[in-house]
Order: C-alpha cells, then structure tokens, then sequence
C-alpha cells in the first residue's frame, strides 16, 4: 500500500511529537511514526518521573536536615510511593493512549512500528508505504549506550529505564558513569538507603563542566555516602551470590546487588535506512544546517543531531524546522547560550562555555568565581547551602561566554546568567544591576567583583 501524504516524520518524542503537531495544525496531512511510545524518553523514562524520584529523596534529605535548625526529626524511607506516583500521574502505567489521542487530535496521523527509507522521499513501516511531497522529519532519539565490558551481558544489569520503572530497591548498587543521569539516580537511591558505589572513567564527574562544580559535588556525593571511583573503568563483570561483581582497571573489584549502567547515549542511523536517504549511515549523528536541514526534503532534530540531547534542545530544534517547512524563513539555531542542568543536590547548572571551551576557543579569558557558604543565603539558610558560581567573561568584549550556578537557587540564577550569555550584555551593566533577591544574586556580585580583580 503506497500512499502520498505532505510530511512523515519518524520518531515521536519530544521533537519529532512537536514537529508533527504543529504541521498537523498547520493543515498539513502528516504521518507520525513511533515504535515505542508517543512522546519519548522524557515523559516515560527520563525528565519527568526522574524528577519526581528526585524531588521525592531530597525531602527525605531535607527533613533530615531539621536538627540544629528547627528541631528534631526521624526519616524513614519508604519507595512504594514513588514507584506508585510514576506509574499513576507520570506515565500512565506506560500506556501512550492520551498522547495518541492528543496527536489525532491535532489532525496527525500516528502510525505504531519502525520506519525506514527507501528513498529521500519514500518511508516504509510494515506493509505500508509513504511517499513525503513536502518534508521528511528525522527525530528517532537516542538509547542507553552499553560499554563492551565482557560479562556485562552475562549479568542482570539495569540502564535508567529499568531503574524508573523498579517498584523495589536494592540494598546495593555499582552505577557506572559518572554524567548527569548516573549522579541523579545514584544520590537519590543513596538517600533512599541504597548503599551506591559509582565509577567513572574520566578523572572528575559530569566530565564536560566546571573542575570547580565537580570537585565539590563529588565532596557532598561522598559526604552523603557514595563510594566514588574516579579515573577507573570496568574491565569485568561476573555473577556472584550476592549479585553482581565489576573488575576495575585499577586492579580493585566492587560488588553489589545490581548494577546501573549509565555510561550515555547513542544514536542508530541504521535503523531508519539513512542510507537509503543518502546519509551517511556510519556516523555518529544526522548534520544539520541552522534550519535542521539534513538534505534536501529531508531534516532532523532531538538527539539526532547531538547538538545536546536536552528535551529543550529537542523543543527548539522543532519549532526552527516546522517554521522552515512551512516557508517562515527562521532565524538558524544559535546554540552559544545553551543551558543545561544536572539534577543533584546542590544542582549543577550552567550555560554557555566552560573556562577550558573559552581557551580551547582562542578567547582571551578572564573568570570570576565565589563559593555559596560564605554567602549571606548559606550563612541564612545554614545546611544543605553547598555551591559556588562561577564567570567566564570574554574580557577583550567584556561579555560573558559561559557561566555556572551551583547551588539551592535553582533556576533564578541560571536563568539571569543565560540571559547575560545569550545577549551578549556586558559585565559593566551586570555590576550595576540592582537585583531583587539579594540573597540569592549577592552570589553574582561576589563573582563580578573576582572577575573585576583579574
């Protein structure tokens, strides 16, 4: 069966869901095509019920953070409900039946299974053929990446999927990387009293951030019991009786009831036939231009493209190809004020550069840098008040590239810092703001006036 239809678009996550939405709204006949479930990683396995594991162990943390402050407390852990909470108000027991019919309702066609080129035009799933007149949409996401660690199959080990859909936790685990993923889950379990020892390979966590952040997470990470292997890898893996024993490239072992692997992401180019649509099927991504162009007729966005696999990458990728589909002439993406966010406690959030992207970069740099305890909010606030911010400033523009905000402010900081990033506004302008919660900014004035000393 061979039917002639304005766009298809493959994969429906996050992206690809919005891609086609809109152009279904648009009054475009489009046709989305999804294996799994509609919407993606995102609302069943990543941003959302993670952070509800995550909201869920700091309180416990919180409440534990009562005596000398205001009083006395006792925490007893229990996991039943959060497991219940993801399965009930997150994922619908991870049926996409609303989110099918939300499509359907914008005027989208959904179709469930694998599609694949069979030429830049023509997409095939099953028995059914399309034939695209106006776009072809790639947006099929990426997997958990599986290091060839040997035994590792042998064992019974879990990526994040597993670990959100768990309705028990175990008394032991090894979480293997040390990136945004593995420190998220491998904090919240341990404050649900799992006892977690994590390896990473490279020689500090979350390897592409501030030293400075890094350091001092892997402090509090330790501080809160974590038995943190920094600069080994697995070589081995092997089933015992109590589970699960990894062999390190340091020459140590550690064993645990189950094993995370949290080791990042890939994308499988073979999978939809890239060749077919003339892309090369061997590379680690699908290149696109600044409109998500990736040949003629055909774009890409999400994870794809690892442009930065973000749910608000993935978003704003979208809305830049529906525009170009539809004729608008958008502005190209413009990642220089990308911001991005590890959910720990303090959270790691940061925008733009890092110091050593700046000098990679050629910049003549200059930083700013305080720590938060020593601030009026950690001196207020007492416990649980870890962090620092952190400046990167182009001093021959006298703007900022890049900046990190570490720390309980959340996004008040980071959202003023990515402004600062993304409009280019100079530092001689941030130093005469007057700001509305001093408590919380006096911590970019303190880095202002470092960076000013440089």
């Amino acid at each position: 069966m061979t039917e002639q239809v304005d766009v298809v678009v493959l994969g429906l996550g996050v992206g690809g869901e919005r891609v086609a939405g809109k152009l279904a709204e648009a009054g475009l006949s489009v046709v989305g095509i999804e294996s799994e479930l509609l919407g993606g990683e995102c609302p069943y396995w990543g941003c959302i019920p993670s952070k509800m594991i995550v909201r869920a162990a700091n309180m416990l943390t919180e409440a534990r953070r009562i005596p000398g402050v205001a009083g006395t407390s006792t925490v007893t852990p229990d996991w039943s409900p959060v497991a219940q909470r993801i399965r009930a108000e997150a994922t619908d027991n991870w049926d996409d039946r609303v989110a099918v019919e939300r499509f359907e309702g914008q005027g989208g066609r959904f179709v469930r299974g694998i599609g694949r080129f069979e030429s830049p035009s023509v997409v095939a799933v099953g028995d059914a053929r399309f034939v695209a007149t106006r776009a072809v949409v790639i947006a099929t996401g990426s997997t958990a990446l599986i290091p060839p660690i040997p035994g590792l199959t042998d064992v019974d080990y879990w990526t994040n999927r597993d670990a959100i859909k768990t309705e028990t936790l175990p008394e032991s685990m090894i979480v293997l990387g040390g990136g945004a993923i593995g420190l998220e889950l491998a904090q919240a379990f341990a404050r649900f009293g799992v006892r977690v020892t994590l390896v990473e390979g490279e020689h500090k966590l979350l390897a592409r951030e501030e030293s400075e952040a890094c350091g001092l997470l892997q402090e509090v990470l330790g501080g809160e019991g974590i038995d943190i292997r920094i600069g080994t890898t697995a070589t081995g893996a092997r089933r015992d009786d109590d589970g699960v024993v990894l062999d390190l490239s340091d020459g140590g072992e550690v064993s645990a009831a189950r094993v995370l692997v949290a080791t990042g992401r890939k994308v499988d180019l073979a999978k939809f036939g890239a060749a077919a649509a003339g892309l090369d099927e061997s590379a680690r991504m699908v290149h696109v231009d600044g409109t998500m162009r990736a040949a003629p007729g055909i774009w890409a966005v999400g994870d794809i493209t690892a442009e930065g696999m973000f749910t608000h990458i993935a978003v704003y990728q979208a809305d830049i190809a529906v525009a170009d589909i539809l004729g608008e002439n958008p502005e190209p993406a413009d990642y220089h004020a990308l911001p991005r966010v590890t959910f720990t406690d303090p959270e790691v959030g940061a925008v733009g550069m890092t110091e050593a992207d700046a000098r990679k970069a050629g910049i003549n740099v200059r930083t700013g840098i305080t720590q938060v305890p020593s601030s009026s909010r950690g001196w207020i606030h007492k416990v649980g008040n870890e962090g620092l911010i952190k400046l990167v400033e182009d001093a021959d523009r006298g703007v900022l590239v890049g900046a990190t905000s570490m720390g309980p402010w959340g996004g008040e900081v980071l959202g003023l810092l990515a402004l600062a990033v993304q409009a280019k506004i100079p530092t001689h302008d941030l130093r005469h703001m007057i700001y509305a919660y001093p408590t919380f900014h006096r911590g970019i004035e303190d880095a202002l006036r470092d960076l000013a000393t440089k």
